[in-house]
């Protein structure tokens, strides 16, 4: 019955917005709608004789003018050519206009029908050819639209059921996979954090149970609720916006098709949406801005991301400070600022954990090495798949690792953070070079930072996100990184002299390693080291430039120490040296760290939190938030913490003294020099490049289309930087 065309003889058969078995007694079909719509200063009052023949003379016409409600501020000659249908109120309306940037109407409503809404005080409604049960906002424009109208039955995008509806109909993201196994249930307000609780832990069925109860009990299961426009919103040149809920300051322009969403927009942060979009199912931040033919089906975005240029998101999470264009993303869920720009990328099955960038002919995941669809990827902050980079799943990736242009044969799990990652064809071997982002890729390194704190735009910062490179995740990533060279390195030692690494435990193989690498780097240079258990098959994994990438660990985690040594003591001016370690001191080392959306936290605290969750301690989605704020404002001390107990980990102590301390921010003060030359030097390579000066009639040329490097914003930042960290090292050798 619900496909077919029903003919109704007259007014009198119009089928109430909520039917009989879900209108509660006592109630009419506008109960909730009442709640929702604002009453004016003066209330409502029915039309005056004389008003509806002026509105008759302008062929309007009204099921029942009975029906139709205004305010004092009410001049009937703004209205002309319209159909109301059931209860229409309708706001202030005076001769004036309304503009939005070249777009200028005359406030009033003409050429429209109009069914059981209500409209804000100076709205401008013109060519709306049906709008039906929305509670529009004032001085909104809505022009030229074919099709504005919300069923009873309307979730807006979240993933709930109404009463009387069938389970099935819930919408989830099947995120991470294509098997449908991760269904992660969307609502407005969920958060990368939220949506990756859902996602990875779902064989705790007790946690899961209590996530989609939390969701469902979010939001009000009753039928009959209006869609909403906020103020200040423009809906033009528009097809179909079928339960949608708009924000304020919206703009929507051509769309095609909007259905089931809900649109969180300010006039701080205000949404966009362009033309030739679809969006069906889903929920849409603030600040974000969808142009040009893009479709979304089963998604969230985050707050100030975007979608361009016929880009496809399909069940998949994106997360805050995002860009996606031209391209197919599916199936995944996306941690904040990540950037995908090209039409031939092809994105699927995966969960990106911040801070990536996927280059153009790049096809991450589209490939299986099975019979079905059950595989996945995960990488962690950072990655950055080279151009026409080819992966097939199941790969693990280490934060920050780049993988050169190749087509990548099978399952790959690389453990060594920071890393360059190349097929070599030529001598059927995977080669991996650690720590390759801090010898030779400087500039684009410590610019990450730098950057995406530059591109967070969000005045409502719900997702807690660190941004900085050197960070728990990845300098736990960097001690692990360390072992395995030491044990790598030692077996590779043994078989060069004839012996057997059975012969060692793994103590003794870290040992023996860390000895060789600390000596001369020649005996280790003369040395063909392969990694283990990081490529699925019988070709060898070479890791190259192994007791450079092991000193540039150490360095790394020094400076990564030094960094938050200055910041505590710069946030804690009467501190001293002793009194940090003091605060930092626990019997407890947990050294476990996990990613949360963006939010680093210690893997305890993700325990506890979902213990809570499970026992009833946080019991809604607010809760859960407020816990995430909690963690965060500790963040710095259990960070602090783990920057000292990095540091105890290579000077092979228990107890920094004075003396090692002043040994440490001595080496602080020149790797901050060694990132500063380096900067310069590996942005330097492109104006050193002949083949990049070949395009160029000479010099001046060149520097006039790229500028000299010398007024490079970012290089200029770097060196007064460093002449900061340079006065602040000198304060604090007085405070140890």
């Amino acid at each position: 019955m619900e496909n077919t065309v029903t003919l109704l003889s007259g007014p009198s058969q119009r089928t109430p917005f909520i039917e009989s078995p879900y209108l509660p007694a006592g109630k009419d079909e506008y109960y909730l709608r009442n709640k929702q719509a604002k009453k004016p200063a003066g209330g409502w009052r029915h039309l005056h004789s004389d008003e509806i023949e002026r509105l008759v003379k302008n062929n309007n016409t009204s099921d029942n003018w009975d029906n139709i409600f205004v305010t004092d501020i009410f001049d009937p000659r703004q209205l002309k050519n319209n159909k109301f249908y059931g209860m229409v109120r309708i706001g202030a309306v005076s001769d004036g206009l309304l503009q939005y940037h070249d777009l200028r109407l005359k406030v009033g409503i003409t050429n429209s029908l109009i069914d059981s809404c209500d409209i804000g005080d100076y709205v401008a409604v013109h060519d709306v050819h049906y709008l039906s049960h929305y509670i529009i906002g004032d001085r909104c424009i809505l022009f030229n639209v074919q099709e504005m109208c919300v069923t009873n039955h309307a979730k807006f995008g979240n993933g709930i059921i109404k009463d009387g509806e069938d389970p099935e109909v819930r919408i989830c993201l099947d995120v991470m996979n294509e098997t449908g196994t991760r269904c992660v249930y969307p609502f407005d307000g969920m958060i990368a954090a939220d949506a990756y609780l859902s996602a990875k832990f779902i064989d705790d069925k007790e946690l899961q149970a209590r996530l989609s109860e939390l969701t469902q009990r979010r939001f009000d299961s009753r039928r009959g609720y209006y869609g909403t426009v906020g103020k200040d919103c423009v809906v033009k040149n528009s097809a179909i916006i079928k339960d949608v809920k708009i924000g304020d300051s919206c703009y929507i322009k051509g769309a095609s098709k909007l259905k089931n969403i809900t649109v969180n927009s300010s006039l701080e942060e205000p949404t966009q949406i362009g033309e030739g979009v679809v969006l069906v199912n889903g929920i849409v931040g603030y600040g974000c801005h969808i142009f040009y033919s893009c479709i979304g089906v089963r998604f969230v975005m985050g707050n100030n991301s975007n979608l361009k240029y016929g880009a496809r998101l399909i069940h998949s999470f994106l997360g805050d400070n995002s860009t996606i264009s031209c391209c197919e993303v599916l199936n995944n869920l996306i941690f904040p600022a990540h950037e995908q720009h090209h039409n031939n990328s092809f994105l699927v099955a995966a969960v990106l954990m911040g801070q990536t960038n996927i280059a153009a002919g790049a096809t991450i995941g589209s490939n299986h090495n099975s019979r079905t669809n059950d595989n996945e990827i995960q990488a962690g902050r950072g990655f950055w798949p080279g151009l026409c980079s080819s992966v097939k799943h199941s790969c693990r990736f280490a934060s920050y690792t780049m993988l050169s242009k190749a087509d990548y044969p099978s399952e790959m799990d690389i453990t060594l953070p920071f890393s360059l990652v190349n097929n070599n064809i030529h001598h059927n071997e995977l080669e991996v070079m650690p720590a390759f982002w801090w010898m030779y890729n400087m500039y684009a390194l410590a610019r990450n930072s730098w950057k995406y704190n530059k591109r967070d735009k969000r005045k409502r910062k719900f997702q807690h996100i660190e941004f900085d490179t050197y960070a728990p995740d990845s300098m736990e990533e960097v001690i692990q990184g360390r072992k395995l060279l030491e044990v790598w390195t030692a077996k590779a030692w043994l078989k060069k002299e004839g012996r057997s690494a059975d012969d060692l435990s793994h103590k003794e193989l870290r040992e023996t390693g860390r000895r060789l690498l600390e000596d001369d780097r020649s005996v280790v240079a003369a040395l063909d080291i392969f990694g283990e258990n990081m490529e699925k098959g019988k070709r060898r994994v070479r890791i190259l430039k192994v007791w450079e990438a092991y000193h540039a660990y150490a360095d790394m985690l020094t400076y990564y120490a030094v960094k938050n040594v200055m910041k505590y003591m710069q946030d804690h001016p009467k501190a001293t040296f002793q009194t940090m370690v003091e605060a930092v001191q626990e019997d407890r080392r947990e050294k476990g760290w996990s990613n949360l959306g963006g939010q680093l936290m210690m893997t305890r605290d993700l325990e506890a939190l979902i213990a809570d969750i499970r026992s009833g301690v946080l019991d809604s989605w607010d809760d859960i938030h407020h816990r995430y704020d909690e963690i965060w404002e500790k963040y710095d001390i259990d960070k602090l913490r783990h920057a000292y107990l990095s540091l105890c980990y290579l000077l092979e102590t228990d107890h920094i003294t004075d003396g090692q301390w002043k040994a440490v921010l001595d080496r602080g003060r020149e790797l901050q020099q060694y990132v500063c030359d380096q900067v310069y030097v590996s942005r330097k390579k492109d104006y050193d490049n002949i083949y990049r000066r070949a395009t160029y009639r000479n010099d001046e040329e060149m520097l006039a289309a790229v500028k000299p490097i010398e007024k490079d914003g970012f290089i200029q930042q770097i060196r007064e930087q460093t002449a900061v960290f340079n006065d602040e090292i000198s304060k604090l050798y007085k405070r140890i």
